[in-house]
C-alpha cells in the first residue's frame, strides 16, 4: 500500500490531480515548486491574497507576525502558521492546518487538517489529510551518506533517484513525540508510531508501531 491512491485522500488537496498523475507519490516532490508557481496565479482573488511574490494565503488563514514565508508557497483557508514557523518554500499548505511553534517545513505537500505544531521538520514530505506530528518529529530527508535515497518495502528495493526524501505519511497517520522519520519512510493510513521511535522503510497502514522489531496490527 504505497501507491499515491493508496496512502491519501486526494480530496483535500489542491495538488489533486498532480499528485494522481504520478503511481508513487515521492514522483511528484520534483515537481512542487513548479505547481505551486502555476497554481497560485489561478487560485480565487475574493479567497487569497498575494502577500509577496509567488506565497498566497488565503484570508481565512491566521500567520503570526513572527513566522517567515519563502516562496513559493500556497496557504489554505483556517490554516494557523504560529510564533516563528520558518516555512522555507516550495510549501503546498491545506486546510485547517496548523504550522506551529518553530516548525520548518520546505519542499512539501501538507494536505488538509494536518498539525506539526511544534519544533518539527519537514522536508521534501507529503504528510497525509489529519496527518500529525507530535513535539519534535521530523522527517530525516538526506541519508548520511548522501546517496539516493531508496525505499524498503520488505525484500523489494525501489530505486527512487532522489538524493532528498522525507517521508510519505498517510492519512490519519499519529507519529509520537521525538520520532525520526528516516529519509524514504513510508507510513500506510491509520497507523500510530510510538514516541522515540526511529522509522524506516514502509509500515503498513492500520499498525502500531512500537519499534522495528515490534509491529502489530490494530484491531
Amino acid at each position: 500500500m504505497i501507491k499515491t491512491k493508496e496512502l491519501f485522500s486526494l480530496g483535500h488537496t489542491l495538488a489533486a490531480d498532480y499528485l494522481a498523475s504520478y503511481e508513487y507519490p515521492w514522483q511528484a516532490l520534483k515537481g512542487i515548486s513548479d505547481f505551486i508557481k502555476k497554481t497560485g496565479p489561478e487560485l480565487d482573488k475574493n479567497e487569497f491574497t498575494q502577500i509577496s511574490p509567488e506565497v498566497w494565503v488565503h484570508k481565512q488563514a491566521r500567520i503570526a507576525p513572527t513566522a517567515f514565508i519563502g516562496a513559493p508557497c500556497i496557504i489554505g483557508r483556517k490554516t494557523e502558521v504560529r510564533h516563528c514557523a520558518f516555512i522555507r518554500g516550495s510549501a503546498l499548505i491545506g486546510e485547517g492546518c496548523v504550522i506551529g511553534n518553530s516548525t520548518e517545513v520546505k519542499n512539501a505537500i501538507i494536505f488538509d487538517c494536518v498539525q506539526v505544531p511544534h519544533y518539527n521538520y519537514v522536508g521534501d514530505s507529503i504528510l497525509g489529510y489529519k496527518a500529525h506530528l507530535g513535539a519534535g518529529a521530523v522527517t530525516s530527508n538526506v541519508k548520511s551518506d548522501k546517496t539516493p535515497v531508496k525505499v524498503k518495502n520488505g525484500d523489494e528495493i525501489i530505486e527512487t533517484g532522489l538524493k532528498k526524501f522525507g517521508a510519505m505519511v498517510g492519512d490519519c497517520v499519529e507519529v509520537g513525540c521525538n520520532s525520526v522519520l528516516n529519509p524514504g519512510t513510508v507510513i500506510g493510513k491509520n497507523t500510530n508510531i510510538y514516541p522515540l521511535s526511529r522509522v524506516r522503510g514502509v509500515i503498513k497502514e492500520s499498525s502500531i508501531f512500537k519499534e522495528e522489531n515490534n509491529i502489530t496490527e490494530k484491531r
